[in-house]
């Protein structure tokens, strides 16, 4: 169950609500929930037929993040039971973690900062310097979205900010309109751009960089795998936020090693939380432990939001 901070317990309390947080192991927790009205979970807890069956009061599930794929939604809803998500509270955060990785890819910073500490001489410093001042840079280069909701919208708009090129594509091909920020000493504060969506081999063919934000079950088939590597641009860079799984770990590490791909930026994986050994000592793949919505800010506004909607569905029945 997910444990709530101070703001959410304060939003529950006010509207009458009696609010447990007591932590509860995954195997107990049909039996701990029998009397409860709504539970809370992020992505560690699962709620599955089983539990939903054992719980007769229980009207609500609610998910601290995005994906869903920890319950089933499904079966719940079939039952009459609402399940709610918070779709858009972390969507910045895990955008900005696409740039994370690839401002860091582009400059080469997750090999850097492996080999940096065995720069003990000017000799051995130079060679580093050499090897790692060929970096480039995005602006004016392509980044293609595959999929079109929150989070993607948020990685083209700092793209836009950074003058890339943006191109998208979702399955249903509808136009994608994206909000721009601007800081208010523009004047505007935000201007609206609306994107046509491409085809999934005009994106994987013509993008310098490529990341991922769609829904993925698990055991689906990957959505890249070695035919669409060796039909992306030499030197292609990509950025996986989305799912393990999306992309297939085996032909990722074949397109790394043979040049195709210059470098890769993960975050969740097909075995979370094993890590294969051919990705963690890949020096073309800067790593980080599936941390895309888990920001200070993406927390409080994920908690926030959630209690908010949960209230709401009450206060309407």
């Amino acid at each position: 169950m997910m444990v709530l901070m101070l703001q959410e317990k304060k939003i529950f309390e006010a509207a009458g609500f009696q609010v447990s947080t007591d932590k509860v192991a995954q195997e107990q927790l049909a039996d701990a929930l029998k009397n409860f009205d709504a539970i809370l979970v992020r992505s560690a807890t699962t709620v599955r037929q089983n539990v939903i069956d054992a719980c007769p009061n229980l009207k609500v599930i609610g998910r601290a993040g995005v994906g869903m794929d920890n319950i089933d939604v499904k079966y719940a809803r079939d039952k009459g039971l609402a399940v709610i998500n918070t779709p858009a509270a972390s969507s910045q955060s895990v955008a900005e973690l696409v740039f994370a990785h690839l401002f860091t890819g582009v400059r080469m910073l997750y090999d850097a900062n492996r080999n940096m500490p065995s720069s003990e001489t000017k000799e051995t410093f130079d060679k580093l310097k050499k090897k790692y001042s060929a970096g480039i840079e995005l602006r004016g280069k392509t980044i293609g979205i595959i999929g079109a909701g929150q989070i993607g919208k948020c990685v083209a708009s700092i793209a836009m900010g950074l003058g890339m090129n943006v191109m998208f594509h979702r399955l249903n091909n509808e136009d994608v309109s994206v909000d721009l920020n601007l800081h208010p000493s523009l004047g505007q504060h935000k201007i609206s751009v609306t994107f046509k969506c491409v085809s999934f081999t005009k994106l994987i063919t013509e993008s310098d960089f490529i990341t991922l934000h769609m829904p993925f079950a698990k055991g689906s088939p990957p959505v890249i795998a070695k035919k669409e590597f060796d039909l992306m641009k030499q030197g292609v860079g990509i950025v996986n936020t989305a799912r393990g799984g999306v992309i297939s770990e085996n032909d990722l590490t074949d397109a790394l090693n043979s040049g195709k791909v210059a470098f890769a930026g993960i975050d969740v994986f097909e075995g979370e939380p094993l890590i294969k050994e051919s990705l963690r000592k890949n020096e073309k793949i800067s790593l980080s432990p599936h941390i895309g919505g888990s920001t200070k800010e993406a927390q409080e506004r994920i908690g926030i939001e959630l209690a908010q909607k949960v209230v709401e569905y009450f206060t309407k029945k």
